[in-house]
Order: structure tokens, then sequence, then C-alpha cells
């Protein structure tokens, strides 16, 4: 069950010294699972990134064809010490990315292997700056979005699951999680119909969605507001991106301790994981292909939409 794993997770990453070489650790036993981490700094402090793969049966790792899922698990940090004591609500979207993986890498040992790879990155960075946000602060990040892009959205995954803590807002009154609509290149398309399927199978409750503006697939940095960096992914990549975001009936800052819920990440997790299942062997699309095609022939492209001029 994945809330074992979240809750094995979440005791590693609540730790002041906590690295990303703690994470990896996780995966020692896993030798068929790779786990690698690596040190970025930026202009307010430093982060340790990590990346873990769960080849599958007929990945593309081993020489196959089927696809590919990333799952990425976004955030400014896990931690705002010294101003904050302990794990923030931030933290959520790592927990869920590294427990899905972990999740993944124990099916894999006793022998449910996924047909597709599964690629899962995310940062760990307990003493992370925050910094103001309407209506409530945010988690800021020691380091630019562009080098975060640069090293969460990773070369050879066919669609991106984005999970995001995202509950300091009014748009999301929801306890749980709750997925976005597809985005793609500059288009925000209909949500999948098969992840909605998917939801309400590992919930056991109607699917709930989210809104998002034209402004919050525009990348970080251009002066528009943001619901938050859930969709920040798809800024960088030309592959299907949609955002999971853990959430709230009320209103959170990032940066608040004591608001992280174990069962909620747990099912996040699960969603991913169920995910994956289908991505591989073709049962899940992220969009309809030949509805983006005619779009593209009625409008055109709107890839400019992912440069921030």
């Amino acid at each position: 069950m994945s809330l074992q794993q979240t809750l094995i997770v979440f005791d590693v990453i609540d730790s002041a010294y906590v690295s990303g070489q703690e994470v990896v650790d996780l995966f020692a036993g896993y030798p068929d699972v790779t786990a690698t981490t690596h040190r970025a700094e930026g202009p307010k402090g430093g982060t340790d990134f990590v990346r873990i793969t769960v080849p599958g049966s007929q990945g593309k790792r081993g020489g196959g064809n089927a696809p590919t899922l990333g799952i990425i698990g976004r955030l400014g940090g896990i931690g705002a010490r010294p101003t904050r004591i302990g794990v923030v609500s931030d933290a959520d979207g790592a927990i869920a990315a590294v427990t899905s993986a972990l999740k993944l890498a124990d099916m894999q040992r006793k022998g449910d292997v996924l047909d597709g790879d599964v690629i899962i990155t995310t940062h760990i960075c307990p003493s992370a700056p925050t910094r103001p946000h309407d209506p409530v602060d945010f988690m800021d990040s020691p380091i630019d979005d562009v080098t975060m892009n640069e090293n969460e959205v990773v070369e050879g995954v066919d669609a991106i699951l984005s999970i995001d803590t995202t509950k300091g807002n009014r748009i999301i009154n929801h306890k749980g999680f709750a997925i976005s609509p597809t985005v793609k290149e500059g288009y925000i398309l209909r949500v999948s119909e098969d992840l909605l399927r998917i939801m309400e199978m590992t919930t056991g409750k109607p699917a709930v969605t989210f809104p998002i503006t034209t402004q919050d697939i525009t990348p970080y940095g251009n002066g528009v507001h943001h619901l938050n960096s859930i969709l920040q992914p798809s800024t960088a990549t030309d592959v299907p991106v949609v955002g999971v975001a853990i959430t709230a009936e009320s209103v959170v800052p990032g940066c608040g301790t004591g608001a992280s819920h174990e069962v909620d990440i747990a099912l996040v997790a699960k969603f991913a994981v169920e995910v994956a299942k289908e991505f591989g062997r073709g049962t899940c699309k992220f969009f309809d292909a030949d509805e983006y095609q005619l779009l593209l022939s009625l409008y055109g492209s709107l890839r400019h939409l992912q440069s921030r001029k």
C-alpha cells in the first residue's frame, strides 16, 4: 500500500540535515532501479536534485517501444529553516513523487513489472527561502526556474505528471487532490478522460479538476500572476503535461508546517502508480492527438507562450 511508503519517505525527509543522497539510499535494495542525485547552487542557496528510473519490461531503456512516463515532484523546498522548523506544506509534491517511485520499485522486486519506463524527478532542500504571494506566502526556491526545469523535465519521457502542493489559493476548495486540463506547447486542452477514470477508480469518489489560465502556463519571471509552479514543466517540453494538485479546503501557506496529510499524499502516489501502469501499456492517453492536430491547422502554434517574451 502507498501509505507505508509515504510514511517511510516522510520520516527520511523530516530532518534539518536531509540530503538527496539519503533519498537515493532508499533505493539501494532495488538493483534494477537507478537512483542518482547531484547538487545545484543558486543565488539563494543550493538544493539536491534526485532522479529515479524504474525500467519497464518493454521500456525504451531496454530497447523496447513502450511509452515512458515522467513524474515530477514540484516544489520550492521541503523546509524553510531557520524561519520555520519542520516539513512545510510545499514538501508534499516531493514526498508523493518519491513515494510513487518507492512503490514502483517494490512492485518490481515482487514481480509486478510495468511495460514502460517511469522516470521520477524532484529536489530536496530543507532550508529554502519564502516569498510573499497573494493570498498567502509561498515557498521560494534557492535556484531559478530554468535550472529547475533543466533538471526535472528530462529527455525521453512521453508525458508528465507534475505533482505540487496547491493549497495557497481560493480556487480549489477540496481536501485530497485535483487534476488540471492537459497542457501541450501553449495549448490548454480538455481534461483527459482516462485520467478522470483512473482518479475516480483510485479515490472511490467523483473526479475533481481545477481551472488554469493562460498565465499559469507561461514561464515564471514574466511579471504575470501564476496559481503556483505546478505547470512550469509545460514551458520546457513538447510532451503533454498534467498538474496533480495536492489540495485543502482551507487556504494553507506553502511555508506552513504541520499541514501535510499523509493519507492525501499516499492517495496521489497511488494515482500516479496507476497512471504509470496504464500509460506504459497504452490504455491511458493524456490528450487526443487528432484533435490537437486540428487545433494546429485551425489556429496555428501557441509555442510562443512557452517563452517569457
